[in-house]
């Protein structure tokens, strides 16, 4: 499933990274990696969405997380 697919305070762990070489970049310097866990704070629609993620928060676009595919887990 896709990152902004998630309901809010849900735990999920990141499976695979979709998009050119510029996204991937962005996202893997801000922490998201294959294998990293995330945990929704805040998805609410036509916002941006917030996440948790190693210790930060993280703030992304609806458009950015088309590409962050993810699994979720339970707490």
């Amino acid at each position: 499933m896709k990152l902004q697919e998630l309901k809010e305070n849900t735990q999920a762990v990141v499976r695979d990274l979709k998009g050119d070489a510029r996204f991937i970049g962005r996202v893997t310097s801000i922490g998201l990696t294959p294998g990293c866990r995330v945990r929704i704070i805040k998805n609410d629609k036509n916002r941006p969405l917030l996440l948790y993620s190693r210790d930060t928060m993280i703030s992304l676009g609806r458009s950015e997380c088309d590409g962050i595919e993810v699994e979720e887990v339970s707490a």
